[in-house]
């Protein structure tokens, strides 16, 4: 049996072949069909979903079946404005060899986590680079609001859903037989079952089952089966549904949700679920109890408290409960997370311009942001000062952006970045000139009739031609 990836062995080659996702893949066909007629009004997309259901999948299979070439930008590279530039800018703006119906499609995955000082500069490259491209881009996220706003707002959002297990079986089914292996009345629908959603961790689950076999059973899955975690919507309805008040805090125990978390869930649903007043009340006293550990927890670092605020936001919240509630309730994910998410980019330049300013003031980033930001804000709003000070701290269009309380595309905003990147250029060149071979002579020339001859007269101040950026 080959010991090959059978995930890359089976990748679909053709979006027909992709499961789960008929939806998508209309949306999908429909915005490649339009770059046909020419540059279409939405030039770049994004996939979003969880991982491994599909989405650098299908972007490669739209390129397969388009006849398109592919440019990728994975995680794995740095992804600053300059390589985007050489890397993707080109890609999008040229034609190829086979001629200029041959598009190029740009892929970047990951695009839900482009930050930090790795790819500095790089998301403003990217939307830049949508703006002006002639080739067709496809962003890939795991979470849509963990982009910036500017970046979704210039992207076409394609949503992928988990893929429900009795979409898996067929393909499970496929890749069995044609590895020769046969399964067991039930393993094919276990091992689906246990990939929550995720098919590529289906197919990984029963190549690892079947290493070294030609039959599966059901007794074969234990072994091979991944130590799955339990579904925190599955966990909730026994909470706001159930009535047995262990199964209920039992069920937290294989939750990949820390409390913190857990209790934002909680708390979103509880006013869904109980319509009640006098229940409702009920609830939200245990879970502002289970609040009070939680807060204990972050102040004296004692994690025992965790299995008190677990209790009071599960037991507590069923025993809250004095009425019986029918119909169906969709849980909705806490909107702290969402809001947090639309503000992500916001508070990273917030956060980015605080360290620049406390490593010039050798401060602390929280002692920039609470006391000196007014006094920087005051000096980037003064025309003369604001230039200067951008170019000592580095500042990027955004950052000044944040100084001035402006957005970052006005003409003041640019106008001042401009200059300041003229002010380094300078500062550059007169150190090359300062301290290179001819500059050091003429230094020690000037030097030594600043010994001869008094400053301010006719010597010259040689520490004072030091910086371009002294005040």
């Amino acid at each position: 049996m080959t010991s090959l990836d059978w995930t890359e062995k089976y990748r679909p080659q053709l979006l027909s072949q992709i499961v789960g996702h008929n939806k998508a893949m209309e949306e999908l066909k429909l915005w490649a069909e339009n770059w046909k007629k020419g540059i279409p009004k939405e030039r770049a997309i994004v996939l979003y979903g969880k991982a491994g259901i599909g989405k650098t999948t299908a972007a490669h299979a739209l390129a397969h079946e388009m006849g398109w070439e592919v440019i990728e930008l994975n995680a794995s590279d740095q992804r600053t404005a300059d390589i985007i530039e050489k890397v993707a800018g080109s890609a999008s703006r040229l034609g190829t060899l086979e001629g200029s119906n041959v598009k190029r499609l740009v892929i970047m995955d990951e695009a839900d986590n482009i930050h930090g000082n790795a790819d500095r500069g790089g998301e403003r490259a990217i939307v830049e680079l949508i703006k002006k491209t002639r080739q067709p881009i496809i962003l890939i996220a795991n979470e849509l609001y963990d982009m910036s706003a500017g970046l979704r707002g210039a992207c076409k959002p394609i949503q992928f859903n988990s893929v429900i297990s009795r979409s898996m079986i067929p393909v499970l089914k496929r890749i069995a037989e044609a590895e020769s292996v046969t399964c067991g009345l039930g393993v094919l629908e276990n091992i689906a079952e246990n990939a929550n959603g995720d098919l590529r961790s289906a197919i990984n689950d029963l190549q690892a089952i079947a290493q070294g076999r030609t039959n599966i059973g059901p007794e074969d899955i234990i072994t091979g089966e991944r130590d799955t975690k339990e579904n925190i919507f599955k966990v909730l309805a026994k909470i706001f549904k159930g009535t047995n008040i262990t199964e209920a805090h039992r069920a937290t125990f294989n939750l990949d949700e820390n409390p913190e978390d857990f209790i934002q869930w909680v708390d979103e649903n509880l006013p869904l679920e109980y319509t009640d007043p006098a229940d409702l009340a009920k609830g939200y006293h245990y879970l502002s109890r289970a609040s009070i550990f939680l807060g204990r927890v972050g102040r004296r670092q004692n994690y025992n408290m965790w299995r008190y605020a677990s209790v009071m936001m599960t037991a507590g919240i069923v025993v809250a409960r004095a009425h019986r509630y029918t119909g169906f309730v969709k849980f909705q994910p806490p909107s702290l997370w969402r809001k947090l998410g639309q503000t992500k980019s916001a508070r990273q330049i917030r956060d980015s311009t605080a360290m620049k300013i406390g490593t010039h003031c050798h401060v602390s980033a929280s002692f920039a942001r609470s006391q000196l930001f007014p006094f920087f804000r005051l000096m980037l709003n003064n025309d003369e000062c604001a230039p200067r000070v951008a170019a000592l701290l580095a500042l990027i269009p955004e950052e000044i952006a944040f100084l001035t309380q402006s957005k970052s595309a006005t003409k003041k905003v640019e106008k001042i970045y401009e200059k300041a990147q003229s002010l380094v250029e300078k500062e550059t060149e007169y150190e090359i000139e300062l301290f290179g071979g001819f500059g050091a002579k003429k230094l020690q020339k000037e030097e030594d009739e600043i010994e001869e001859k008094p400053q301010g007269k006719s010597g010259r101040d040689v520490k004072s031609q030091s910086s371009l950026f002294d005040f």
